[in-house]
């Protein structure tokens, strides 16, 4: 779905545009003729700083250098979630504001320290600003579809509804179930609209060149020829660029039916890890690993530790059993998102993810598995 036409003189605010979401989102808009109409909050002690932060940003996600050239200091908005005190300084800038996509966040599964801080704290100390606007018309914000928690029946749908923050697997999506809980119940006055996505993989046509997150889970699986899913089970994924025009269609389109959607492959779009190995294997040139593989159970993953080395090339073990550990702690919750509301309003059908994964596996060539963890545990 193209997105809607809005006047001329709304402004758009993004956060997060020199992350991945967030830059597939600006290249998208760009794409669209938006770029005059755009602001942007970056992390930055001065406005140029900031411009060549999202210049470089946006060049990872094919946005040419005419189009790069096309934007300029006046649509840096210096800020950090991390610390607001340039809330107060920049709040006449930002009550100019119709429309935010908030994308910037802490999306990492380590031990970030920054997690509350920034995903919780900082970003209602901007919604709360932003909630005090008479022009403001729609309050995108990205969640997670993970937000969910454990031990919920496939497919998920939509809900206002989460698990005890003990229950959740992660800080990170602690994090983003107690932000979206705040918002929606703390600030009445805020247009909000809540997106989440299910797990977002490369891109249809860059695959992994902007980030590798997540991709290196399904080449250390299939290099281990092990994991703690069957072949038979499916998995969520969609790449950014299609999470970034949907996010943008629900950002412009004038009405929506609803507050709460998830961004996913859902029930036609999923793959099972057997189609996601034939794939893969057609890709690489190989041979599927098919019945080498093996289901294991948690605790059994370090005893695949003594092949690390010989499968996956140079890497810290402890790093990779507790990458591992996690990551199959949602692998095996088996879970599908139910994106009827997504499509009822418009937005295309996702792509399948065995449809660009050899993208994927062309632009990771050359990069190693324990280099592209990096990108999930900082």
């Amino acid at each position: 779905m193209q997105a809607a036409p809005i006047a001329i003189e709304e402004r758009i605010l993004l956060t997060g545009a020199t992350g991945f979401l967030g830059g597939a989102v600006t290249a998208q808009l760009l794409a669209e003729g938006h770029g005059a109409n755009l602001s942007f909050l970056v992390r930055a002690d001065t406005r140029d700083q900031g411009l060549e932060r999202l210049r470089d940003n946006l060049r990872q996600h094919g946005v040419g250098e005419c189009a790069l050239q096309f934007l300029h200091a006046e649509q840096i908005i210096c800020g950090d979630f991390l610390d607001t005190a340039w809330l107060p300084r920049e709040t006449p800038r930002l009550m100019q504001i119709e429309r935010v996509i908030n994308c910037a966040a802490v999306a990492s599964f380590s031990k970030n320290p920054s997690i509350w801080p920034v995903n919780v704290e900082g970003t209602f100390a901007f919604a709360e600003v932003m909630s005090r606007s008479k022009r403001l018309k729609r309050f995108l914000h990205v969640g997670t579809a993970m937000c969910c928690g454990p031990q919920q029946a496939s497919p998920i749908s939509e809900s206002w509804s989460f698990p005890d923050g003990a229950e959740q697997l992660v800080d990170y999506t602690a994090s983003k179930a107690e932000i979206e809980r705040r918002m929606s119940v703390e600030l009445p006055g805020l247009p909000l609209v809540v997106a989440r996505p299910s797990i977002v993989v490369g891109h249809r046509t860059l695959g992994c060149q902007a980030s590798g997150s997540i991709f290196w889970v399904f080449r250390m699986g299939f290099a281990l020829e092990s994991f703690t899913c069957g072949l038979d089970e499916q998995i969520d994924v969609i790449p950014v660029d299609y999470c970034a025009e949907a996010l943008i269609g629900l950002a412009l389109k004038p009405q929506l039916r609803h507050n709460l959607y998830h961004v996913s492959a859902g029930h036609h779009a999923a793959c099972s890890f057997a189609e996601i190995d034939e794939a893969f294997a057609s890709a690489n040139g190989a041979s599927p690993v098919g019945a080498r593989y093996r289901k294991i159970g948690v605790d059994d993953l370090k005893e695949l530790a003594g092949d690390f080395a010989a499968r996956i090339g140079p890497a810290n073990p402890r790093l990779v059993l507790r990458a591992l550990r996690l990551y199959s702690g949602f692998a095996d919750l088996n879970y599908l998102f139910d994106n009827s509301r997504l499509l009822e309003e418009g937005i295309a059908l996702p792509p399948r993810f065995i449809d660009y994964l050899d993208v994927c596996v062309r632009s990771s060539s050359g990069v190693s598995i324990a280099t592209q963890m990096q990108w999930d545990f900082k």
